[in-house]
């Protein structure tokens, strides 16, 4: 891997995995799960990890708890060979954790935030941050410390000389306390999801969000799930299809991993349609696996799962 190409900014926790769910939970009851993982969560770790397992030289800036979670989190990084150097822990708040109930191609969450909160725009190395080639940030609105200063974020990055990226994701408090038209100038590539960006502009086709959006946005890469994803740049729109995966085991992370199968392309300099394509390819691949990085170990076997799953050569 080359030296210093992507660091991402964001929260950190593990996730509690509940499979084979009988039914859904009800106060005063109690259900059976049938199958359970703790794996690493969090949007903004799975797109890290995944990058670095493609290939691609990543460091991540976030915020742990001295405490067990936390300790996982590090040797799960640092397994995927992600620089953990930028990595804080707090000694007043645990690690968060994401419960995951999952149904087929559905989920329920329950989140406890803990020491993600915490982070801080002076967390970030900024002083460093010149050595990188690319800035993601994940998961803006359940990091309560950086929020208000998102759009000076973005601008010191691009100022340092960075492209950059910014996957919003769901608003617990659906609130949508974010102003894309002062922050998205600064942001390269805007990644959100159909529900996301629906909510974010309060309308109720993608149309009209993307209407609202575009006049803002740099470049947009549309995650629709199995309908593919769009992409937007200087009034060209491209609607790229998906990859039918005949192996689903679950969903999660597979947004996160399109994310890093397209910046992979993109800090390489590839096209649009390139960047769509490979995320697409890495959110299907994502699907076969449990969890959000089962799928991704390194580059050679990455390699002969697309070859053998989709047929497809990369």
């Amino acid at each position: 891997m080359s030296k210093k190409e992507l660091i991402v900014v964001g929260e950190l926790n593990v996730d509690l995995i509940l499979n084979n769910i009988d039914g859904f939970p009800k106060i005063g009851t109690e259900i059976i799960a049938d199958d359970m993982n703790l794996t690493l969560g969090s949007s903004s770790a799975i797109m890290a990890a995944n990058a670095a397992a493609m290939g691609v030289n990543t460091s991540f800036c976030g915020k742990i708890g001295k405490d067990m979670f936390g300790d996982i989190v590090l040797k799960e990084l640092n397994a995927k060979q992600v620089n953990t150097n930028y990595i804080s822990t707090s000694e007043t708040h645990q690690t968060g954790i994401t419960i995951v109930m999952n149904y087929d191609e559905d989920r329920a969450n329950v989140t406890y935030c803990g020491a993600m909160e915490l982070l801080t725009i002076d967390d970030i190395p900024w002083e460093e941050l010149t050595e990188f080639k690319h800035f993601h940030l994940s998961n803006f609105f359940i990091q309560k410390g950086i929020r208000k200063d998102i759009t000076l974020i973005f601008k010191k990055a691009k100022e340092a000389g960075l492209t950059t990226s910014l996957d919003l994701q769901w608003d617990p408090e659906n609130q949508w306390d974010f102003n894309y038209e002062e922050c998205l100038p600064y942001v390269d590539v805007f990644m959100p999801n159909e529900a996301e960006i629906k909510a974010l502009t309060g309308t109720s086709s993608i149309e009209e969000a993307l209407e609202k959006v575009t006049p803002y946005a740099n470049t947009i890469a549309l995650k629709m799930g199995a309908k593919g994803s769009i992409g937007i740049k200087e009034g060209t729109k491209l609607e790229i299809t998906s990859f039918s995966n005949p192996n689903h085991v679950d969903s999660i992370g597979a947004g996160d991993s399109f994310n890093s199968g397209f910046i992979k392309q993109y800090i390489a300099g590839k096209s649009l349609e390139e960047c769509l394509s490979h995320g697409n390819l890495m959110g299907a691949l994502n699907t076969t696996a449990p969890g959000g990085t089962g799928a991704f170990k390194n580059p050679e076997e990455i390699k002969q799962k697309v070859k053998s799953i989709f047929n497809v050569a990369i």
